[in-house]
């Protein structure tokens, strides 16, 4: 299973997004917004894949608003398929 790590020295949602995008392997469609990651992680990314965000409680505070938004989309995404798990540790 491929997991992809996010942790509190990310600076901004765009890095977020971007490492999401690179270690997915996404390249041309590594997404740039939140809608464009919903739209790839549905159905572009073939699973089991798991994203854990470690040290999320600096994380929320250094991203506010961008890390709500973006735990909120990868939790709706773990409901909706099977095969993909988020973690907060």
């Amino acid at each position: 299973m491929k997991t992809v790590m996010l942790d509190a020295g990310l600076p901004d949602k765009a890095a977020a997004l971007a490492r999401i995008g690179r270690e997915l392997g996404l390249g041309e469609v590594a997404p740039r917004n939140l809608d464009a990651l919903w739209d790839v992680l549905r159905g572009d990314v073939r699973g089991p894949f798991a994203i854990v965000w470690t040290d999320h409680a600096r994380a929320s505070v250094k991203l506010g608003a961008d890390f709500d938004a973006l735990c909120g989309l990868l939790r709706r995404l773990a409901e909706e398929r099977r095969d993909f798990t988020f973690t907060l540790a």
